[in-house]
């Protein structure tokens, strides 16, 4: 029987920004790849740092086809939310688009919700707020095409992990090693459970030392500078004018009608697409 061929696309998280070994990422997906069966599986990986739904439709899910994989997972949506152009409608659609591609050829589909990059930033609540609105709105979209599509959906927005800072790495929004392997251990017993995965789970155990303050201090200022750059260029003034629309309903005490909206928004989202007949793969 030939190895299982798994595929992995999405963004940074997905390459493994966080995981270092050597002069690469590693990340997730490459530490479940072994542990798939009694063989490793042929394991591609096709995730970027940085992209988006849009990336991940246009670029990675093509080449991802064209090796017909048995497994195939979709991790993407946070860039989005970090961008001036954010649009759950879009969003909505392009993960619809790709889930359908991917199951329709009859491979296994992997997913996850992720905890908003505000909290994990530690912003202020003015600004973390509409930032978290928005993953919350990314999160319901991938549960409700998750359960479409019957996907493997792991709900790794939650859980003690997300708060325990030995599981991420310096700048906060990237797990570390250990991060990574939590996050391994955790698709293959979901996948366990479908019958995917039938070798031994991931060690949790790191095979390297936390890094130590200084070198994460020097990342955060060389390369996380850079970062925090890029996505200010883009969003500061938006999300600045989000705080303070959020500001002036906190003192109206009308709140709520911030989360109302993006509610409504997200259900108008779902509605556009069309559910027709039970996709293929789905439970």
């Amino acid at each position: 029987m030939r190895p299982l061929r798994f595929v992995a696309l999405g963004d940074s998280l997905t390459e493994g920004v966080g995981d270092r070994v050597g002069d690469r990422w590693r990340g997730w997906a490459a530490l479940l790849a072994p542990s798939l069966g009694a063989e490793p599986a042929r394991f591609t990986n096709l995730a970027v740092s940085g992209a988006q739904t849009r990336d991940v439709l246009e670029r990675q899910l093509p080449a991802a086809l064209a090796l017909r994989p048995g497994l195939v997972s979709v991790v993407a949506g946070v860039n989005d939310t970090l961008r001036r152009t954010f649009d759950i409608r879009e969003v909505a659609a392009r993960l619809d688009q790709v889930y359908a591609a991917c199951t329709a050829q009859g491979a296994v589909l992997l997913t996850a919700c992720l905890p908003d990059p505000g909290t994990m930033l530690g912003l202020p609540g003015t600004l973390a707020r509409p930032l978290a609105r928005r993953q919350r709105a990314v999160n319901t979209v991938v549960h409700v095409l998750s359960e479409r599509y019957g996907a493997v959906h792991l709900h790794a927005c939650e859980g003690d992990w997300i708060t325990d800072r030995a599981m991420w790495s310096a700048d906060r929004l990237h797990p570390g090693e250990p991060g990574h392997r939590q996050l391994a251990l955790r698709f293959h017993e979901l996948l366990a459970e479908r019958g995917v995965a039938t070798g031994p789970a991931p060690s949790a155990e790191p095979d390297s030392p936390a890094p130590t303050r200084r070198a994460s201090l020097w990342w955060l200022a060389t390369a996380g500078t850079g970062w925090v750059a890029r996505r200010c260029t883009d969003l500061l003034p938006q999300l600045l004018s989000l705080a303070v629309d959020e500001m002036r309903h906190h003192v109206r005490g009308t709140s709520i009608r911030l989360d109302v909206r993006a509610s409504a928004a997200v259900s108008a989202a779902l509605a556009t697409l069309s559910t027709g007949e039970q996709r293929p793969g789905a439970a």
